[in-house]
């Protein structure tokens, strides 16, 4: 774990979380036990405020059903996968005032989505008993880097409302050449574009993060961008009084990475 010098931030943390396979909701692993143990290091929040690799959309919508439903948003995995459910409530109130904050972007109520593995395959670890309102604010695939990093910071006032903003993909994460013979290790370009990304975390340099497409291994580790997106989100939301902390890190067959984050 690697942790800087900051003085701590009274604002509530936000977090990237690299979630991985979605056999990570029923396994226990080093990267689980994170999440675990960040659940109980984090102050208690009022609601979570998930963005999520796997809910990728032209436009932007928050989810604002009072019962989100749990989705098996995946194929070829074991029943007992399918079978799982993560039972949060929604926060209607909570999902109108960020259409506010986001203005004058229109953001739609969205009753039909619900709760992505990406979200629930670490909040079952993080806050197991589901009594925490998640909300899912949808990644617009037709911002540019720019555009997204200015969207998340108008919503950083929630923050100061005990709202725990997370993000959940991969820093790396490219499925087209991973190799499940290799186990736990990156390729040698996986891991470079992987600590190029943390290096600019702890220094926060928000302009390399924001141009990560020029950084190397980028075209390899990041093919599409809705892996990458949640962690520069988090990343967009750090101040210079946040402590910045990485919670884990780690490659899988190849080219996924696990890179986790904590701001604040």
């Amino acid at each position: 774990m690697t942790v800087d010098t900051h003085t701590p931030s009274a604002k509530m943390p936000a977090v990237f979380l690299g979630h991985g396979s979605p056999m990570n909701a029923i396994e226990q692993n080093r990267y689980t036990e994170s999440w675990r143990q960040l659940g109980e290091d984090l102050p208690r929040p009022k609601a979570i405020l998930m963005i999520s690799a796997h809910w990728y959309t032209r436009g932007t919508g928050v989810t604002a059903m009072q019962h989100p439903k749990t989705i098996h948003d995946f194929g070829g995995f074991p029943q007992a996968l399918f079978d799982f459910r993560y039972p949060a409530r929604g926060d209607a109130e909570l999902a109108a005032q960020i259409t506010q904050l986001l203005s004058p972007i229109n953001v739609i109520l969205d009753h039909g989505w619900g709760l992505d593995h990406g979200t629930w395959s670490v909040l079952t670890h993080v806050y197991p008993e589901a009594d925490i309102p998640v909300l899912q604010l949808s990644i617009d695939a037709t911002l540019s880097a720019e555009q997204h990093v200015a969207l998340i910071r108008q919503l950083a006032v929630l923050r100061e409302q005990d709202v725990l903003i997370m993000g959940s993909g991969n820093v790396v994460h490219n499925l087209r050449v991973m190799d499940r013979n290799i186990g736990s290790h990156s390729f040698d370009w996986a891991e470079q574009f992987n600590g190029s990304i943390k290096r600019h975390f702890l220094d926060r340099n928000m302009d390399a993060l924001t141009d990560y497409m020029k950084l190397e291994g980028a075209k390899l580790s990041v093919p599409t961008a809705e892996h990458f997106l949640p962690f520069l989100y988090i990343a967009a939301l750090m101040t210079d009084d946040d402590p910045l902390k990485i919670i884990v890190d780690g490659g899988e067959m190849g080219s996924i990475t696990m890179l986790s984050v904590q701001v604040g």
